[in-house]
């Protein structure tokens, strides 16, 4: 994965970097040019001086008065992101959580690119999803080290997630996206990121209980 800076962002940051991007390209299509921080704020609810430090680790500097021009804010979001660059992943399980992954073409957008899948089911060995090939696990290892994958999606059951993770490692993944309902295990130089489905369906079940009380 290339470099883009030695700036390291917040999480709660990162978090807010996308939405960002959404917005301004949401404008672009309206043809506006500049763009304010506290516009920004106003549409995302967010205050004008959180706006104003999370931008300013994309180095685009705002025009007093004026603000910043909105192309250049985007082209640097997505670049301090790495997402103008395309990185290759393979994914790892192909059921309906993976396919729909596989089926979400946005994500070319953000610089993740899925060349291929993995699954242990017979019946869909050697189909295709959506043009991304579905190869058996055992072939796993030697595509990763073939292609030199740095990333992996994997969207397994729980008792099998880690026995993947430690093959995608020794193959030298160094960043996977785990969207299996288990904490996966690592060294430090692999980057994991979980997606517990199931904590945001929490949270959002308790706020709707609270809501209708």
């Amino acid at each position: 994965m290339k470099k883009q800076n030695s700036i390291l962002a917040s999480l709660p940051t990162l978090r807010r970097l996308p939405k960002y991007i959404h917005l301004l390209k949401k404008m672009k299509l309206n043809n506006v040019e500049y763009v304010s921080a506290p516009l920004i704020a106003r549409e995302l609810e967010i205050e004008a001086i959180q706006v104003r430090k999370d931008l300013s680790i994309t180095g685009i500097i705002g025009k007093p008065k004026i603000g910043f021009n909105l192309n250049e804010l985007i082209v640097g979001i997505e670049k301090f992101l790495n997402w103008n660059n395309k990185e290759d992943a393979v994914l790892i399980g192909v059921g309906a959580l993976g396919k729909a992954i596989i089926g979400y073409k946005n994500f070319k957008n953000y610089g993740l690119n899925i060349i291929v899948a993995f699954d242990n089911d017979e019946k869909i060995i050697g189909t295709k999803v959506l043009n991304v090939k579905v190869l058996a696990i055992e072939k796993l290892r030697e595509l990763v080290e073939k292609k030199k994958v740095k990333i992996a999606v994997i969207t397994t059951p729980a008792f099998v997630a880690q026995e993947i993770c430690d093959i995608l490692i020794d193959a030298g993944i160094k960043a996977i996206w785990n969207f299996s309902p288990v904490s996966l295990k690592a060294s430090n130089n692999v980057i994991i990121e979980s997606v517990h489905l199931s904590q945001s369906l929490a949270v959002l079940t308790h706020k709707l209980a609270n809501k209708t009380e």
